[in-house]
């Protein structure tokens, strides 16, 4: 069994009368990359920043690295790299290759800084004073900054914002090579293809609760039905079909000769439908699988019409 980067068994977290947090459980093995996915208020950014040593815990066990976050905070800091929803901070009147020489001088063993800004696509803005980088440029300098140190486990918060496709691809390569690399990554994001094209597993929340968990493909595979669509000749006795399904479904023909299908799509229904099809001299022409995406997931279990995430 793969050692734990980070352990929430139970966390609870209240502001006066509002929990925040309401027993949220949830594990990241080692090297592997967590998204923590939930509407604004969700309780996601408390979670992590309990994680992160900035809040306390009211109730419950969380451990990072094997460490208490509060109690360990000295031995935890430097193994960790943490990556701001607000980027950079305060420091505008620096210019980007003072800022991370800084962060350098704070860790025992940095990476080199001139070739972290080049890893992130910034070398030609070394000199450039930060209030004049962009919104993406601003945030891939913040997640230098989280890196200069080497850390065994990142909290992301937003990576992305701002970029553009080309430098939001960049950065989807640059963390997939750290994950390959052996870091642990908890990351939150807006962005729900984001989620599923990096994430090992998905932590969905709220109203500070946990409602769903698993890998993306299990998410995407679970809850509802998906979709089959296929071409054959108009009018073929649709109603008969289901009988014959391995757990049934629902068939219909929108436009005469285009057949919508929609159950649990398995190969055993596949083989089913074309089956059916030769026994009556039906010849497929075109079929296809329609998935549920993360985002429906997200919308079927939060019950907002629109995924706003923060």
């Amino acid at each position: 069994m793969a050692a734990l980067a980070v352990e929430i068994d139970d966390l609870v977290k209240r502001y006066g009368d509002r929990t925040a947090v309401a027993g949220v459980s949830f594990e990241l093995p080692q090297g592997e990359l967590l998204a923590l996915l939930g509407t604004n208020g969700a309780g996601k950014t408390t979670t992590i920043e309990i994680c992160e040593g900035f809040r306390s815990a009211d109730a419950g066990r969380v451990r990072v690295l094997g460490l208490d976050p509060i109690a360990d905070a000295a031995r935890l800091r430097p193994k960790v790299g943490v990556m701001l929803q607000d980027g950079v901070g305060g420091y505008t009147a620096a210019r980007a290759g003072e800022l991370l020489q800084l962060f350098a001088s704070y860790a025992a063993h940095p990476l080199d800084p001139a070739q972290l800004l080049e890893l992130v696509g910034l070398a030609a803005q070394a000199n450039t004073p930060i209030k004049r980088l962009s919104g993406g440029q601003q945030q891939r300098l913040s997640l230098a900054m989280a890196l200069i140190g080497r850390p065994e486990l990142l909290f992301l918060d937003e990576p992305t914002t701002g970029m553009d496709p080309q430098a939001r691809r960049g950065t989807w390569e640059l963390i997939e090579q750290l994950r390959r690399d052996g870091v642990s990554v908890i990351l939150t994001t807006h962005y729900l293809e984001e989620a599923e094209q990096l994430a090992d597993q998905v932590v969905m929340l709220n109203a500070g609760q946990v409602v769903a968990r698993g890998t993306p493909a299990e998410l995407t595979h679970t809850g509802s039905a998906n979709t089959l669509h296929f071409t054959a000749r108009p009018g073929l006795p649709i109603s008969e079909l289901p009988a014959v399904l391995p757990a049934g479904g629902q068939i219909s023909e929108p436009v005469p000769g285009q057949y919508r299908l929609r159950a649990p799509i398995t190969p055993e229904l596949l083989a089913a439908v074309t089956a059916w099809c030769a026994q009556r001299s039906v010849l497929i022409e075109e079929l296809s699988v329609e998935r549920r995406s993360l985002e429906d997931v997200f919308l079927d279990l939060t019950g907002v019409e629109t995924a706003v995430l923060g």
